[in-house]
């Protein structure tokens, strides 16, 4: 059987951003738009001719809105089999008239769940049951009704009906899956709240993620590895999968990851700052009083392992911030910030030699608002933490060298502290000036990760801060150190052989400060 002409639509939504349009569309197809509630109210007021379900079912809405279209002349118009002569007789029989287009969103049980001050009365009211049973009786029936249930899939829905009068079988099967994908993320949402009530401490006894394909990429890390981009639901804050790509290449698989580290760097300084990450790793950064600044320092941190780099920064790239990025010997792969002004957009969309190919990322205005949770995958399975996110008390900070540091040197040892918990394990990161000189990062032993440190700063070690994401097992690193010109050192403590550790760096005149814990990032 060909496609039945869409001759009406019942639409009942909760989110009804695009809607109007999209009903104005559908009336002028000659479609007849069924509703119900504040749907049917919220078109009418835009002058829409709407014929109320209630109206149509002869039953009332009852019971502040619960039950609504749970009704046989509802759903028989959707499931009916047009092809189905015995379904065609019961339609007649009974006055049921068919829908071809249901469009459906559901009640905002996610976003309502995720206030922490969400009372469990209010939670529970807004767990829909009509609107899910219309959406799978919809999905169910796709081989003659349509079901729309984002409001991303109108324009194409309105230019088949406005084209053919009727959707194509291909769409229908498409908006189906999506359909129950929605349905499925909806029960797992709410599954989740009721586990997490539950459940002792803050990890539900079942965890599902819900994610949702954004986007295919190129490949993966390699280019023999496949790969994909999901975005969470009701993600909080900035980030880079919510962000807008405004220039250049597709954004690849490591491109992704470097700019969400380099964002997650850049978001904790309250002074404008930037960061030049490399496989994953900052190479440089700093914070001062200017962007351009910022970012001049951060470039000269690291010059050669700059080249081919990802950058961050936590304030709007301007014309003066850009003209930096412009100068000669530099490439750069991808830029992430708030936002781009349109002289600085002019500028990196025009002068490098780079230009384009970069890959411009704005992600709007930062806060400190990040998820609180972090996952990893293993093999048949997955780890969930709280995530690395809060700043470390510093009152609880020891000085625990004869010698105290300076407060130009607390200003390099607050900038250490902040960086290395960045970098990966074991980690050791070199500052002066709030701009970071060298990092030594991922080695397996804490002693290469200090020459690696000390290398990299070159001569700008000496009088420079260090500091480390675990404790020092032996002396021998404070020696390194002392001997490349480190003039104080941040970290843990904890060590068996911390009093050793200390004397060390009373030998060398090196103030010492632990902090009482440990950043390991694996």
């Amino acid at each position: 059987m060909d496609s039945p002409r869409v001759r009406r639509v019942l639409i009942s939504v909760s989110n009804k951003l695009g809607l109007v349009g999209f009903a104005r569309g559908l009336a002028a197809a000659g479609v007849e738009i069924f509703s119900t509630g504040g749907t049917r109210k919220h078109l009418e007021s835009e002058g829409l001719p709407v014929r109320d379900v209630s109206e149509y079912t002869g039953f009332p809405e009852m019971m502040d809105g619960r039950l609504k279209t749970l009704h046989p002349k509802v759903h028989g118009g959707i499931l009916c089999r047009h092809d189905n002569p015995e379904d065609m007789k019961s339609l007649a029989e009974h006055g049921i008239l068919t829908f071809e287009l249901v469009v459906v969103n559901l009640y905002p049980f996610e976003s309502t769940v995720a206030r922490k001050d969400v009372a469990r009365e209010e939670a529970i009211e807004q767990i829909d049951i009509g609107g899910p049973t219309l959406v799978r009786a919809a999905a169910k029936n796709h081989a003659f009704t349509a079901i729309a249930t984002r409001a991303e899939d109108y324009s194409e829905i309105l230019e088949q009906i406005s084209a053919n009068g009727c959707t194509t079988p291909e769409l229908r099967r498409r908006l189906a899956a999506e359909a129950f994908a929605h349905t499925a993320r909806y029960d797992r949402a709410i599954a989740d709240f009721f586990a997490g009530m539950e459940t002792e401490g803050p990890f539900p006894g079942v965890l599902t993620l819900g994610l949702t394909r954004k986007m295919m990429l190129r490949y993966g890390e390699n280019p023999h590895q496949q790969a994909a981009l999901y975005a969470r639901p009701n993600c909080p804050g900035a980030s880079v999968v919510a962000g807008r790509q405004l220039h250049g290449k597709e954004l690849s698989y490591n491109n992704l990851m470097d700019l969400d580290g380099a964002l997650a760097i850049v978001r904790r300084f309250s002074d404008p700052a930037a960061v030049v990450i490399k496989h994953n790793n900052p190479c440089g950064a700093a914070a001062a009083d200017s962007p351009a600044t910022a970012l001049r320092r951060a470039l000269d941190g690291d010059p050669q392992s700059a080249f081919g780099s990802v950058l961050g920064l936590n304030r709007a790239v301007d014309a003066a911030t850009a003209e930096v990025l412009a100068a000669p010997g530099l490439f750069i792969e991808a830029i992430v910030a708030p936002r781009f002004n349109e002289d600085a957009l002019e500028i990196l969309t025009t002068k490098p030699k780079w230009k384009n190919n970069v890959r411009l990322v704005e992600v709007g205005e930062l806060d400190q608002t990040q998820s609180q949770w972090a996952y990893r995958c293993l093999e048949g399975g997955m780890l969930m933490q709280q995530a690395d996110v809060e700043s470390d008390p510093e009152e609880l900070w020891r000085v625990v060298t004869d010698a105290k540091p300076t407060e130009k040197q607390m200003l390099d040892l607050r900038f250490g502290w902040e960086m290395v918990r960045h970098v990966k394990s074991n980690a050791i990161v070199i500052c002066g000036g709030r701009t970071l000189f060298g990092a030594g990062a991922g080695q397996m032993s804490r002693v290469d990760s200090v020459e690696i440190a000390v290398k990299k700063a070159g001569d700008r070690a000496k009088g420079a801060v260090l500091a480390s994401d675990a404790f020092f097992p032996f002396p021998d690193s404070i020696d390194t150190a002392a001997a490349a010109g480190i003039s104080a050192v941040i970290q843990p403590g904890g060590s068996k052989n911390d009093e050793s550790v200390v004397a060390a760096c009373n030998r060398h005149g090196i103030q010492m400060i632990f902090t009482g814990r440990r950043h390991f990032k694996h």
